[in-house]
């Protein structure tokens, strides 16, 4: 964060939305994106963030709508040095007839944290352990077929 902007970092796809801090307009409603535009402001202790823009290809909520329509309202409010209240609201009158609000808590983890990671699909895990079980499988093979030879 700095006097103009914050990014959010998400760990899911790693994914860094920049949010421009007391922007005076939006971009124009013909460019999509991705995550769409973000503007924040402060209300005392809560940051702000509404978003539109979406380019329409990402879904507004579990799997339902198509965003193109979408304002997202996000509110981070720091209720102590632990925890984080984190409340959205997705207004998508094209898909609902009510707009959706959330509010979720997050807390700091004293833990270790681990980065969130595809592997390749989860094939490459799989495949690596059906390689090892067929080594393993003609190892064995090998072994008994060896025995017989004496």
């Amino acid at each position: 964060q700095n006097r103009d902007t914050v990014v959010i970092l998400t760990e899911m796809v790693h994914d860094a939305r920049i949010v421009r801090l007391d922007a005076k307009t939006s971009l124009d409603p013909a460019i999509g994106l991705w995550s769409g535009d973000s503007i924040g402001y402060w209300e005392e202790e809560t940051l702000v963030v509404v978003t539109r823009n979406f380019n329409g290809l990402t879904q507004s909520f579990e799997g339902f709508g198509s965003s193109s329509s979408k304002t997202l309202t996000e509110r981070f409010t720091r209720v102590d040095a632990n925890t984080i209240n984190y409340e959205f609201t997705i207004d998508d009158p094209a898909t609902f007839a009510d707009k959706i609000t959330a509010l979720l808590p997050m807390n700091r983890v004293q833990g270790q944290l681990y980065e969130y990671a595809c592997h390749e699909g989860n094939y490459g895990m799989a495949n690596m352990l059906r390689a090892a079980r067929a080594r393993e499988a003609n190892a064995e093979m090998d072994r008994v077929v060896n025995l017989f030879r004496r």
